[in-house]
């Protein structure tokens, strides 16, 4: 059996944190899932180190090989308790904010009314993350922002989702090389992995660099109404490496971890004895 690079978003992709039902059983196959020899697991998340620990903690998570955090702008290696940070991806991606932090970008961002910034623990050296109420037209909002960055020769990447649960947008600001589907590639180059042996799950608008990209991706059940729309506006090539999960695994809903399930047995037939084998 070839071996699998698992990378999955957290809220709402592996944490039944929305307003869909899980299956009760997903999380438990999941888990041993995992912790077979022949999975290596990465969590792909807009949280920080210290909200995925928290996650791990609240939801019960098996503790992964990888953790790329702040939406792609941290990187981590974890050996037990031990939560090594990539300072190489850190060195690649601050190159884009010509020596500006988080903290330093907001200060040129101020007199945009409609951002609102988001807590302290949202933001980071490389991530600055604003709400943006979902009435307002972001795509004007946002490029309001491009056009203050471009001016100190700031290249950014801006990410728009929105929490369904919250009812509200979300904007997240990174350097323009530090993204999910950036960070996920570093990591396969790191760790030895090819594109084949490497699967993503998501849900929500910044994941959809990642779905959109030739890795083999799942796109849960649950997934927002937003993100869907925007892929059915692809062409059926841009599409051809998403699998749309829709509950029939294991009499599963397809939501959640139950989705991932599904999407791993689509890519990988020669897992799917080893996952029904969890089962019971």
């Amino acid at each position: 059996m070839n071996r699998l690079l698992l990378c999955t978003d957290l809220d709402r992709t592996l944490v039944p944190n929305g307003i869909h039902p899980e299956s009760e059983a997903a999380r438990k196959i999941f888990s041993a899932l995992v912790e077979t020899d022949e999975v290596k697991l990465a969590y792909v998340s807009g949280r920080d180190k210290r909200l995925i620990q928290q996650g791990i903690r609240d939801y019960e998570l098996p503790t992964p090989d990888f953790a790329i955090a702040d939406v792609g702008a941290s990187i981590y290696h974890i050996d037990g308790d031990i939560w090594q940070r990539w300072h190489t991806w850190d060195e690649q991606i601050s190159k884009d904010w010509q020596g500006y932090s988080g903290e330093t970008l907001h200060g040129l961002l101020k007199h945009i009314p409609l951002l609102r910034l988001q807590e302290p623990e949202k933001q980071s050296t490389y991530k600055l993350s604003y709400y943006l109420p979902l009435k307002e037209n972001h795509e004007t909002v946002m490029l309001e922002t491009e056009k203050c960055l471009q001016v100190k020769q700031i290249k950014a990447n801006l990410i728009w989702s929105v929490d369904e649960e919250k009812n509200i947008g979300l904007l997240d600001i990174l350097p323009a090389s530090a993204n999910k589907l950036h960070a996920i590639m570093f990591l396969i180059q790191q760790s030895g992995f090819s594109y084949q042996e490497t699967i993503f799950a998501g849900d929500s608008g910044n994941d959809l660099d990642v779905l959109l990209s030739p890795l083999q991706s799942i796109l849960v059940a649950n997934a927002s109404n937003d993100v869907r729309h925007v892929l059915q506006a692809k062409s059926v090539h841009q599409r051809s490496k998403i699998y749309l999960a829709h509950g029939d695994f294991l009499v599963m809903n397809g939501n959640y971890s139950a989705g991932i399930l599904e999407g791993i047995a689509y890519y990988r037939p020669d897992m799917t004895a080893l996952i029904e084998g969890l089962e019971s």
